[in-house]
């Protein structure tokens, strides 16, 4: 009857209604686009786990189905020419300007985000940055497909962008593409912006690479792996596109697929009393300004067993946590641009990595988006194109127009 439609009707649009409703921080500009994009999200997210529990596809493979229906080909333009190729047996995206060169051009090298597990440089979202960073700057971009979890755990990810970005800096492949061997930088979003980190962190150290990194760019960056309860952790726990949960399965996947590692994460009782030392680099008490500490409280370590450590040293690496590298190790790192974002839960990885460059003398500038969440700069294409994804954009391509 009527009545009875009625009520499963009003029934089905409160839960779909309760499904889609995020709270949304007021600060953020045309909330009700990122509301649609995290509930898209949510949904994959959740036919994820369905079918991960059900043993038809892993968890990864169905939140890849995203990347997948994001990417486009290779496509040149009046301003830019594209090309898929590979360097160093790895696959790369490669964007050259077509208007003459008065000189040698600048070139960026870089790594997309989306966890070490999803994403790729032919995204809609990447293409269309690379395309920008290009055409705006006159740059040579290399944009980097390494290979992604859970197929390949670390180091694969990492050795991939490093012998890329290796492979780029010899002269005979500068000038080859007319770069200027004194104006490259290596850039990257989230996890992006980790191996970004991790790239230039190592090459300081490498005696074969005689081309100096002369910036680098770190947008919202996951840096470190020992403390996953931080205030932004805890502000953030359900936020927007990367809630807490979603961030400890990228980690752990990075890793490992043994669910051990995920579950240790989750309860922050992952790093074991031996590896106790480490959280000097990471302690927010001391490496976060007064204002972003809120009112949380630092609570000591409590310390795991070692034998997921043994098992899975990778996460006590610094090539994976960028932050647990020495003092002495950041003291030669290039210019370099940090972007954080209020509600992110990767927001103090990014401010405590600052106050440790700075400490170290390194020359940071450090822009806080207070009205930004993580991701935001993937927002400049419509139909989801935001305010905020366009300023962050002209801010980043800013900076580098200055700095490189």
């Amino acid at each position: 009857n009527m009545g009875a439609k009625l009520l499963c009707f009003c029934l089905a649009s409160a839960l779909v209604a309760y499904y889609i409703y995020i709270p949304i921080p007021e600060s953020i500009e045309e909330g009700w686009k990122v509301m649609l994009v995290t509930s898209l999200f949510r949904t994959v997210g959740h036919m994820a786990e369905v079918a991960d529990r059900l043993g038809l596809m892993h968890y990864m493979e169905v939140m890849r189905l995203i990347t997948i229906a994001e990417h486009v080909a290779p496509t040149s333009d009046e301003n830019v020419t594209v090309t898929d190729t590979e360097f160093s047996n790895v696959a790369v995206r490669l964007y050259l300007p077509r208007k003459p060169a008065s000189g040698l051009r600048r070139a960026v090298i870089y790594f997309h985000g989306g966890g070490w597990c999803v994403g790729q440089a032919g995204m809609k979202s990447y293409d269309l940055l690379s395309r920008w960073t290009s055409s705006q700057l006159d740059a040579v971009v290399v944009s980097v497909d390494y290979r992604l979890a859970p197929k390949y755990h670390f180091p694969v990810q990492f050795e991939d962008v490093y012998s890329v970005t290796k492979f780029f800096l010899q002269s005979s492949v500068l000038s080859q593409y007319g770069v200027d061997p004194n104006r490259v930088c290596v850039a990257g979003d989230s996890a992006g912006g980790n191996l970004a980190a991790a790239v230039v962190q190592k090459l300081l150290e490498d005696s074969e690479v005689t081309t100096r990194i002369r910036a680098h760019v770190l947008l919202y960056p996951a840096l470190q792996t020992l403390d996953l309860n931080l205030p932004s952790y805890q502000q953030n726990e359900n936020g927007l596109i990367l809630p807490k949960s979603l961030m400890v399965r990228f980690w752990s996947e990075y890793f490992t697929s043994d669910s051990s590692l995920r579950e240790a994460m989750t309860s922050n009782r992952h790093v074991p009393a031996e590896s106790g030392h480490l959280f000097q680099f990471v302690n927010w008490s001391n490496l976060l300004p007064e204002e972003m500490k809120k009112d949380y409280v630092y609570t000591s370590p409590v310390f795991g067993s070692s034998k997921l450590a043994k098992k899975y040293p990778g996460f006590l690496d610094p090539r994976a946590a960028p932050l647990l590298a020495e003092d002495a190790r950041l003291r030669g790192l290039p210019p370099t641009y940090v972007l954080t974002c209020e509600h992110d839960v990767l927001r103090d990885d990014g401010v405590m990595y600052v106050s440790r460059l700075r400490a170290a003398g390194v020359r940071v500038t450090h822009d806080h988006a207070k009205d930004a969440f993580h991701g935001a700069l993937m927002f400049v294409s419509s139909p989801t194109s935001l305010p905020v994804g366009n300023r962050l954009r002209n801010r980043y391509i800013a900076w580098l127009n200055e700095n490189l």
